[in-house]
């Protein structure tokens, strides 16, 4: 059995306690170092429950790969390597770095220019690019006579006016179209509504998911609920969950990256000034190959 070194425990631990419980904070979190002088061996990121995953790996490989710091570069001191990820929603990354609580944040779309205002010396690090596909269960019938659903059509949805799927086609049966979203204040969410809804607002009732684990997990369960799954997460349950075409357009690696299908969005670390030596040296390591494989082994689409 491959042995795993104690921070890289710590490091998965953390990340698991953080999606489980992104509502409470911490109580003892590591500070983030201000002086850019001292050599600090740790790096705290923070932020988006699609990225963590994803830098939680790409971490954890460099933790093993080189365990201490001179590993990395003979300049740099014998000090054990220490790179923590939790998750608590984008917007919340986006905070973190603000409010200095962590080295980077981790966003699953733009920053807002509220946010830029106050990030006066903002760096972004686009490490993939998501999509959000619109999943339904393999089961639904919906597959069997339609896999293209017009913008309008999405809109009538997700806002509640169409509120069966007979409503949709009369063929279909008479039964709820169960709509599941990300919760109303995430990154998802915000994206989706932009490039979607517009100015129309989604049904009240319609299910809040915590995460996009836990939106494909509504839909793998109910044969009549349709959500915006991430296409990384839904590569990641193939054949669990079957997507619907927007516009005509499939959702697939060619046309998110050619700009076809417009329901995307960056995946991102931002920080806020100069990185430090340490800092620069690990996203470096994110944006090599190696990293590059991780985001694509986990469903992404990579930025190089």
């Amino acid at each position: 059995m491959k042995k795993y070194s104690f921070i890289s425990i710590i490091l998965v631990l953390m990340l698991v306690i953080a999606v489980g419980c992104t509502a409470e904070k911490p109580q003892e979190t590591p500070e983030v170092l201000e002086s850019s002088d001292e050599f600090n061996s740790q790096i705290l990121f923070n932020g988006s429950s699609t990225l963590a995953p994803v830098m939680a790996s790409i971490s954890t490989n460099f933790i093993e790969g080189f365990v201490t710091w001179d590993k990395v570069d003979a300049s740099f001191p014998e000090k054990n390597i220490a790179i923590y990820v939790s998750a608590g929603g984008s917007g919340q990354g986006v905070k973190s770095v603000i409010d200095k609580t962590s080295d980077f944040g981790m966003v699953a779309r733009t920053v807002k220019d509220s946010e830029k205002e106050q990030l006066p010396e903002l760096q972004e690090f686009k490490v993939g690019i998501d999509a959000l596909t619109l999943g339904v269960n393999p089961n639904n019938p919906i597959l069997i006579i339609k896999d293209d659903l017009t913008k309008d059509e999405i809109v009538k949805i997700f806002s509640g006016e169409y509120k069966t799927w007979k409503d949709i086609d009369s063929s279909l049966p008479d039964k709820e179209i169960i709509v599941v979203t990300r919760d109303i204040g995430g990154g998802a969410h915000e994206v989706f509504q932009s490039k979607i809804m517009g100015d129309v607002d989604v049904k009240a009732d319609a299910i809040q998911a915590p995460s996009m684990g836990a939106l494909v997990t509504k839909i793998i369960e109910n044969e009549y609920a349709i959500g915006y799954a991430s296409f990384g997460v839904v590569n990641q349950n193939a054949g669990k969950v079957s997507t619907i075409k927007v516009d005509g357009v499939e959702a697939t690696q060619e046309n998110i990256i050619n700009g076809s299908y417009i329901i995307q969005r960056p995946l991102m670390a931002i920080i806020n000034g100069e990185l430090t030596v340490q800092q620069q040296a690990f996203m470096d390591y994110v944006m090599s190959d190696e990293g590059m494989e991780v985001v694509e082994s986990m469903g992404f689409v990579p930025a190089k």
